[in-house]
């Protein structure tokens, strides 16, 4: 392919498909997002009260504990281009590893809430709550699974897809977190 026949997608790391997944899923989430805060324009102050009930403390702690994991999902692939494969696999463990511990953590925050009888139909608040951070950690899931898939079949390219993923799960929490969890 000469230069004049590229296109910007040729630039795109890992796979077309993978940036097709990705841009879906930021659209569905998005469109979540508008959702939740149309209809917290009809209740503002029920709104602010059912936010009350959250754990802000652990939601900023799944922040941090998110943006280390997508440091290390960078770095594995910083370290595998590199010919570093060990150093690239520990990396995508200890991604795959925060991962879990993101999970670990919004499963405890589902369960306080389950004891002190909050579900999901308690208030509007709460069904876009469950809704999207349970989707999300949906997605935490399957991410963790993925990363840990591409630490054994780790060639540059499943790497590049990986990573993409996983940011684009980061990014949907750095979206999520103030919205849901702060804004109000």
């Amino acid at each position: 392919m000469t230069d004049q026949t590229r296109t910007a997608l040729d630039d795109l790391p890992g796979d077309l498909l993978m940036w097709v997944l990705i841009i879906s899923e930021l659209l569905v989430f998005g469109a979540g997002l508008i959702v939740f805060l149309s209809v917290r324009i009809t209740d503002p102050t029920g709104f602010a009260e059912a936010q009350n009930a959250l754990d802000r403390t652990a939601a900023a702690t799944n922040t941090i504990i998110l943006l280390t994991s997508g440091f290390f999902a960078a770095l594995a692939l910083n370290l595998r281009q590199s010919r570093r494969r060990g150093g690239a696999r520990v990396s995508l463990v200890c991604a795959a590893l925060l991962g879990a511990a993101f999970l670990w953590i919004k499963g405890a925050e589902f369960a306080s809430k389950a004891a002190q009888g909050i579900v999901w139909d308690t208030h509007p608040f709460f069904n876009f709550y469950f809704l999207l951070t349970g989707f999300h950690a949906a997605h935490v899931a399957a991410g963790v699974i993925l990363l840990l898939l591409v630490a054994w079949r780790d060639h540059v390219g499943n790497i590049e897809d990986a990573t993409a993923f996983w940011h684009m799960v980061d990014l949907i929490w750095v979206l999520l977190f103030p919205v849901v969890y702060l804004l109000q």
